[in-house]
């Protein structure tokens, strides 16, 4: 799992590399482009809508936790009042590892995230409410719901969500994994998917392996991964196989639908995020027994 505390030297070498500019420059706007008009609520809902041919992908919606990289998100149907949410990886739960099984519902959280500009510059300091949802089950996501809506966000700062896509990711698409702890991005494909990616004791289902360059390091974990045709967000970056070990922690293994096991030594993944909108109603409230929700529930 792409945490720091877990990194190994050779991967803080790299990540000061990156810092410094050797390990592929990070994505940013122009300096003379105005900050994002917040998009209301009938964009939110526009799926349909038409999309540019290419997105021009920044650090602006992006957050750094103490440990770990995330987002600032809306759903599909999110409106400009709701409360705004924020995505990490079930591992950075301020708690720590959650067990198998283990799905955590509002619970109470004060966990405070670093709002990044375009540039990746510290606007603010955004802080949670409560844990919206958690679990390391089938996939690895922390939502927390923040004390501020995204109008009052946007209205401060000048930051509109990232939005969250419905749709299943397509294999081959180009993306951009955008690390706020690092402030690096990281550029590359959809390899493909994982029928099931066991690491220790937790599984995943459908996972987003990448092609090669985006060699993703701990403290990326809970980057949002972004389509660059859409602008939308579809998986979180989570884990990678760093020893070439089977199975284990930090190490990654693949299991096809026939249970044959393959290990791929500095292949990194993350987990798809678009079956989270149909779990949340209106006001961004999670209802697990909303049809159509396949989150595991507690």
């Amino acid at each position: 799992m792409k945490h720091p505390l877990r990194a190994t030297l050779a991967a803080l070498v790299a990540a000061a590399g990156a810092l410094l500019g050797l390990a592929g420059p990070a994505v940013a706007a122009p300096s003379q482009a105005p900050a994002p008009s917040y998009a209301p609520a009938s964009a939110y809902a526009r799926a349909s809508a038409p999309a540019p041919a290419a997105v021009t992908v920044t650090y602006a919606g992006t957050v750094a936790l103490d440990d770990c990289s995330g987002s600032l998100i809306a759903m599909p149907s999110s409106v400009s009042s709701d409360p705004a949410l924020v995505m990490t990886n079930g591992h950075c739960l301020e708690t720590g590892f959650l067990d198998p099984g283990q799905v955590v519902v509002d619970q109470a959280s004060t966990r405070s995230f670093s709002l990044l500009s375009s540039t990746g510059r510290k606007l603010a300091t955004l802080r949670a409410v409560k844990v919206a949802y958690a679990t390391m089950t089938d996939t690895d996501i922390t939502i927390y719901q923040l004390g501020k809506t995204y109008a009052q966000i946007q209205s401060s700062y000048g930051i509109a969500p990232l939005r969250l896509s419905a749709t299943h990711p397509t294999a081959g698409a180009a993306i951009k994994v955008v690390s706020g702890y690092w402030k690096t991005t990281y550029s590359c494909s959809i390899d493909g998917f994982v029928y099931r990616l066991n690491e220790s004791n937790w599984v995943w289902k459908d996972s987003v392996r990448y092609t090669s360059t985006c060699n993703t390091i701990g403290g990326t974990s809970g980057s949002p991964v972004i389509d660059t045709s859409t602008g939308l967000v579809v998986a979180v970056n989570n884990t990678g196989n760093e020893d070439g070990a089977r199975c284990t922690l930090d190490n990654p293994c693949e299991v096809d639908q026939n249970g044959n096991v393959t290990v791929h030594q500095g292949t990194n993944y993350a987990e798809e995020t678009y079956e989270i909108p149909a779990c949340v109603a209106s006001g961004n409230r999670f209802d697990l027994t909303l049809p159509g929700c396949t989150l595991p529930k507690p």
